[in-house]
Order: structure tokens, then C-alpha cells, then sequence
């Protein structure tokens, strides 16, 4: 009887170690890629939910904002994510506005930026991934005056999080910039860009 016991003993602590060595494991990073065709659900009207929340591991996020589409040469707006619970950081943030200028692309080259594939005729874009946080990227995109930055803010580690970046941007920019007016700007509007 004694003997069983203990066997039984030994058994029950072996199970602990194991659990505890389990649990004491990271949880595996979803590395599915994003979407390739942009389909809703969407926040703010434009950000394939199901995109967003594989690049920033949030499930069901909080969003604050709006995105216009380019109608007549006008855009405008922002859309922020962040994280339902704990300390509601900011995880993605999407600025849409016609500030833009292609030399703000060529200072973004200049810093290190890698250069984007032309997403619409017209368009300039790059990206740049945070020396300091390697889970932090943007993307810049002009066309004409029209201007969309899209800023991972905190990605999850183990994603190829520069990756989730453009491929977000591919996503979003033909609905966002395809009504946007390719014009150059003035050397005015450019001042300061």
C-alpha cells in the first residue's frame, strides 16, 4: 500500500513539473500571413478587422476614428487601435489626410527606408522599421497632395511585422488614394514638406 502511494505520489509531482514546464512556455505567435484581398469586418471603415488584429495579437480592439475616402481631391481622417484590456496601449494607427509631397518619401529613403512597390499609378510609398522596437513600423504613401501613414505602433514579436505593414498598406490604399488627385502640388504646399 505504501508503495502505490508513493508511485502515485511521484506521478502526481511529474504531472505538476510538466504542466508548470508547459505553461511556463511562450504561447506560439500566429505567423498566418494577412489577407491578400481586403474583406470585412473593417475598422473605421477601410482596416480589414481580420488584418489588424493578426498584426498587433489583438483580439477584438478598440477603435477611435474615421477614414474618408478621396472624393473630388479630399480626404481626410484617422483611425487608432488599441488594446481592450490592460493598459490600453496603442497598437496601430492610420492617419489619412493632403499634406502629402513625394519628397516626404525621399526623406523617408533617406533615413533608411525601403521603398514600396507602386500600389497606384502615381503613387510613392516607403516603409521603415524602428531601430529601437523591433515590433514598430511605418509606412508612407503619396499620391498628389494625398497622404496616407500607417504606423504599427506595437506589433507582436515573432511576426515579420514589416511585412504586416506593407502588406496592410497594399490593402487599404486602393480604396483610400484611387480618387485622390495625382496633381503635383505647388511649390507652396510643398514648403516645409
Amino acid at each position: 500500500m505504501k508503495r502505490s502511494a508513493i508511485r502515485v505520489a511521484g506521478q502526481i509531482a511529474c504531472a505538476l513539473v510538466m504542466l508548470s514546464a508547459c505553461q511556463s512556455q511562450p504561447p506560439a505567435v500566429d505567423a498566418t500571413p494577412l489577407p491578400s484581398v481586403a474583406e470585412p469586418p473593417y475598422l473605421c471603415g477601410h482596416i480589414p478587422k481580420k488584418a489588424a488584429e493578426l498584426m498587433t495579437g489583438a483580439r477584438d480592439p478598440i477603435v477611435v476614428g474615421f477614414l474618408n475616402e478621396w472624393r473630388d481631391g479630399v480626404g481626410y481622417g484617422t483611425c487608432g487601435t488599441y488594446q481592450s484590456t490592460g493598459e490600453r496601449a496603442q497598437l496601430l494607427h492610420v492617419i489619412l489626410d493632403s499634406n502629402g509631397a513625394r519628397g516626404q518619401v525621399d526623406e523617408l529613403l533617406k533615413d533608411g527606408g525601403k521603398l514600396l512597390p507602386e500600389i497606384l499609378p502615381g503613387s510613392h510609398g516607403a516603409y521603415l522599421r524602428d531601430p529601437e522596437r523591433e515590433t514598430r513600423v511605418a509606412a508612407l504613401v503619396v499620391r498628389g497632395k494625398a497622404r496616407l501613414s500607417v504606423e504599427l505602433v506595437r506589433g507582436v514579436k515573432g511576426r515579420n511585422n514589416a511585412a504586416d505593414v506593407v502588406a496592410l498598406t497594399k490593402l487599404i490604399v486602393p480604396k483610400l488614394l484611387a480618387g485622390a488627385d495625382t496633381a503635383s502640388p505647388s511649390p507652396s504646399q510643398q514648403k516645409g514638406h
